[in-house]
């Protein structure tokens, strides 16, 4: 089973209701447990759609570089093309 961090209880939610999920949205998904058992899952809009279109979502826990690197190259020029022009920019 999957350890989940960002937790609320149904009785949790049924006492503080909308608040208890927009101050837990704020740390990713929100997980809905009922009688100790995971009930569902809560997302944002956003994290929602990318879902749906099958966008990768930030990692918690990445730096942005990390993240970056993570990503599928959609470049066409390769490395000597991108350093030449570099180079050439670096010489004015």
């Amino acid at each position: 089973m999957q350890i989940m961090n960002n937790i609320l209880t149904v009785a949790t939610l049924k006492r503080r209701g909308m608040a208890a999920i927009e101050e837990g949205l704020q740390r990713g998904p929100v997980h809905i447990v009922k009688r100790n058992k995971p009930a569902a899952v809560i997302l944002t809009e956003d994290q929602y759609q990318r879902l749906l279109s099958g966008r990768p979502s930030a990692a918690p826990g990445l730096t942005a570089v990390q993240w970056l690197l993570s990503q599928p190259s959609a470049g066409t020029r390769s490395k000597a093309d991108i350093d030449a022009q570099l180079n050439g920019e670096r010489q004015w």
